[in-house]
């Protein structure tokens, strides 16, 4: 089983690893364009970057950490991202071999495993970054970009795939086979922005299960153990009830 979680805009700083290797990092099948996308993002000036990253705030720092990306400290992607999701899955309290059963989106680096070591950056799924070849052209949207390389490196892993990542991230390498999470109230309304904490959770219950499950009817048997209440609500997607 495969956790594919979203990406978080606040991200920590600092780290105790070594400077970004693409060859440490996961579906390594991704480099080229990582590569690509990493040259093209760093060669943005000031007023380039301040167009394309569209940050109100903490522009100074997040423009240094882009510049930065070839030699600040590493850590582990899942202490990299912060936010309602982390928060709720509490990676540094899971048992590191667990690790394993987790993937995070990224418009940087497609999709990493959950200990790849990276540093901070700055990108979103939205994000348009002109290609350094032809500066002229208009800028790719990261969808463009990515093409089908994330679908085919996420095609490429064996077994269940659940895929929590949010709309935007989902359309940047969409994985039709994989099972998908809606977050309702007991009225049947769609959870929006809570949504991450309560897949936050299920995430860490999943993980913190003995046995990987195969299927989604083991999904569901782990979950609705831990006290969840989830059903199929179709081939590839499961309801997840909260009390709100």
């Amino acid at each position: 089983m495969l956790i594919v979680l979203p990406p978080s805009e606040t991200k920590s700083f600092g780290g105790d690893g070594a400077p970004l290797s693409l060859d440490s990092l996961g579906f390594p099948e991704l480099t080229p364009l990582r590569q690509q996308i990493i040259d093209d993002l760093r060669a943005l000036d000031t007023a380039e970057a301040r167009e394309a990253l569209k940050l109100k705030n903490n522009f100074d720092e997040e423009f240094a950490a882009n510049q930065q990306l070839w030699t600040s400290p590493t850590t582990p992607a899942l202490s990299r991202y912060t936010g309602v999701l982390f928060d709720a899955l509490s990676p540094a309290t899971l048992p590191q071999p667990r690790w394993s059963r987790l993937a995070v989106g990224s418009a940087l680096f497609g999709v990493v495993r959950g200990q790849d070591p990276i540093p901070h950056y700055r990108l979103s799924a939205s994000t348009k970054v002109p290609r350094q070849e032809d500066p002229a052209a208009a800028a790719p949207t990261m969808k463009k970009r990515w093409g089908a390389a994330i679908t085919e490196a996420l095609a490429g892993v064996e077994g269940l795939v659940l895929d929590f990542r949010s709309g935007a991230y989902q359309n940047l390498g969409p994985l039709s086979s994989a099972a998908t999470v809606r977050v309702e109230t007991t009225a049947g309304k769609v959870v929006s922005h809570f949504n991450k904490h309560y897949k936050g959770e299920l995430a860490r219950v999943l993980c913190l299960h003995d046995a990987e499950p195969d299927t989604l009817d083991e999904v569901i048997e782990i979950a609705q153990g831990a006290g969840l209440s989830i059903s199929l609500s179709s081939p590839t997607q499961l309801t997840l009830v909260v009390d709100r």
